[in-house]
């Protein structure tokens, strides 16, 4: 069972009255373990992607050579999720929980720079944090704390795509290779030194999970490298300070930016919905037309997967969608088109082009 940060405060740490000095602290049997050889490592970190990176942590720490070892985790407090809305544990402290790491060394503030939060915090004495995907602003008085920093696991290529959404802006604007960077935290938001970097060629079909996936599990092998640089204080100097001439933006993404236009390139719609493929997801209004009985429906459509209409054996209408090989086909800007493969009505499961067509019963569709 997870516990605030006010009760991990006075589980973690007991001041006895008793001590010969009022600074003295005792450790409670979960952190008593600790090694005083090894570094003590912090690891912040949220969703499923992060979990990836705690285990490459886990294993680490527990070869017989390890530098570190992992004295908390910190993470989001727990959420309502799923259809139920079931408050659960983040899932980086779920997995840390199947991997019986103490719940009293889960910290979940609501923010990182609660007081008591922090108290706990400090009384762990850390000497390195690393995050990944841990969904909360540092602040400095937070920064301060780990002897030898922060270091952040960031899925782009820095400076480009600084911020929230930096898969699913890259994907959005159709970029062909991105990469992961392992930089050091400052204030400003990933703007930090950066200690090394692997580059990542896309493919035009990936879609955000997938390659959040894959750039996070690069990441985390690139992390495990670097720590023995890290420890030593070698990265610090080899570190590189970013361009600020060549930053972009990935601001976080907004539930209204999941509608589609189909008056755009086909290329540059298909690029969204890959980008915002998971969350929001990308939707679309069509008119569905009953010839036999008069009657014109609009319908709401999340569209779950194309591909840019590359053929030329069917003519495409300005309005009109075909159904063509697997897939409907949907006129786009510039006398393009798209193919949609797959398809998800409101509330039910995702189907392919051809069971959705089959059930239009000879109904036509027209893009709206």
């Amino acid at each position: 069972m997870l516990i605030s940060s006010s009760q991990m405060l006075r589980r973690f740490c007991c001041f006895s009255a008793a001590a010969s000095s009022p600074s003295t602290v005792t450790v409670s049997s979960s952190s008593s373990a600790f090694n005083a050889q090894k570094k003590r490592l912090v690891f912040l970190g949220s969703p499923l992607v992060s979990a990836c990176v705690l285990e490459a942590l886990f294993g680490a720490a527990s070869a017989p050579d390890s530098l570190f070892e992992i004295a908390a985790i910190v993470t989001q407090p727990p959420s309502g999720r799923d259809r139920g809305r079931k408050v659960m544990p983040s899932p980086v402290a779920q997995h840390a929980l199947d991997r019986s790491f103490p719940s009293d060394l889960i910290f979940t503030p609501v923010k990182a720079g609660e007081e008591p939060f922090l108290s706990s915090f400090r009384a762990l004495e850390p000497d390195l944090c690393i995050t990944a995907a841990y969904g909360n602003i540092l602040p400095t008085k937070f920064l301060q704390i780990p002897s030898m920093g922060t270091v952040n696991i960031h899925p782009s290529m820095l400076p480009l795509y600084r911020g929230a959404a930096p898969v699913q802006r890259a994907l959005q604007d159709g970029i062909r290779e991105t990469g992961v960077s392992l930089a050091y935290t400052v204030r400003q938001m990933d703007a930090g030194p950066v200690i090394s970097c692997e580059n990542v060629v896309v493919n035009d079909q990936i879609k955000a999970p997938e390659l959040l996936d894959l750039l996070f599990a690069q990441g985390s092998k690139l992390l495990i490298r670097e720590l023995p640089s890290i420890f030593d204080g070698s990265a610090k100097t080899k570190a590189l300070a970013q361009d600020e001439s060549k930053a972009t933006l990935a601001p976080k993404i907004t539930q209204e930016e999941s509608w589609l236009s189909f008056d755009q390139n086909a290329i540059v719609v298909h690029n969204k919905v890959r980008a915002f493929a998971g969350w929001p997801g990308t939707r679309a209004k069509v008119l569905v037309i009953d010839e036999k009985s008069g009657q014109n429906n609009i319908m709401e459509l999340k569209i779950i997967t194309t591909r840019v209409y590359s053929r030329d054996d069917i003519k495409i209408s300005e309005d009109e969608v075909f159904f063509g090989k697997g897939s409907m086909i949907f006129s786009c800007g510039k006398g393009t088109a798209l193919e949609v493969l797959e398809v998800q009505l409101p509330g039910k499961k995702v189907v392919n082009a051809a069971a959705f067509w089959n059930g239009l019963r000879g109904q036509k569709l027209k893009r709206l």
